[in-house]
């Protein structure tokens, strides 16, 4: 594309639908019921744990580079790819769920995702982890990896950042000004991410997975993780 012309050719034009379309499947308003999820930040923010904006950056900032952000990354770089083996990337993601609820989290948004990304994309609407489905669908927007990942961690942060929202008193600027400042972070996993390979996957997030399996237990929860 030209520096502020119109576009000319054939390969500009489904090259800019692809970016569009992507933005469209990674935004937090795709009908994948993330709204409900909050990944154990709910009991987190009940035991005080998550208290407040910088409480609640550092608790995102970990889950991103050491928890689920990161193996999320590194699956959907993985999905990616020419070749993939899209089921056995599902059994590995399946396998890295150390809960329950972080289990049915991953393969009901999954699935929904799933079901409405093929009306757009033509591919395989089967279930299958959330960072796989995505990756399946968006192989063929042909974005650059990077850019998958990161749109994929800024909603995955977004949504979270919301869920505070709702339980905190926490106002939707500091909220937005939370999310602003961890895009260097985002990008900076998106961009090691990119080039990922399954030994890169792990971490330790441990909070985190406390948070999750202790959610289940909680008496009174709004969110269903």
């Amino acid at each position: 594309m030209g520096t502020g012309g119109p576009l000319d050719t054939t390969t500009d034009i489904a090259t800019e639908s692809g970016a569009l379309l992507l933005v469209q499947l990674l935004s937090p308003a795709f009908p994948t019921g993330a709204f409900a999820y909050a990944q154990g930040l709910e009991w987190a923010m009940d035991s005080d744990a998550v208290h407040g904006a910088a409480s609640l950056a550092e608790w995102l900032r970990d889950v991103l580079e050491h928890g689920s952000g990161w193996s999320d990354a590194v699956l959907l770089s993985l999905a990616l790819r020419p070749g993939a083996d899209h089921a056995d990337l599902d059994d590995l993601a399946r396998a890295l769920c150390l809960t329950a609820e972080r289990l049915t989290e991953t393969l009901e948004q999954g699935a929904a995702f799933a079901r409405t990304a093929t009306a757009l994309t033509g591919t395989v609407a089967s279930p299958a982890a959330l960072p796989v489905a995505v990756g399946r669908a968006c192989v063929p927007l042909g974005q650059p990896r990077e850019r998958v990942i990161g749109l994929y961690l800024h909603g995955q942060a977004l949504n979270l950042v919301q869920a505070a929202v709702r339980f905190l008193p926490l106002g939707q600027t500091e909220g937005q000004r939370v999310l602003a400042d961890l895009s260097p972070v985002i990008l900076q996993l998106a961009a090691r991410a990119a080039h990922a390979t399954e030994a890169d996957l792990g971490g330790c997030a441990i909070g985190a997975d406390i948070a999750q399996a202790r959610h289940e237990t909680m008496q009174t929860r709004i969110f269903r993780t």
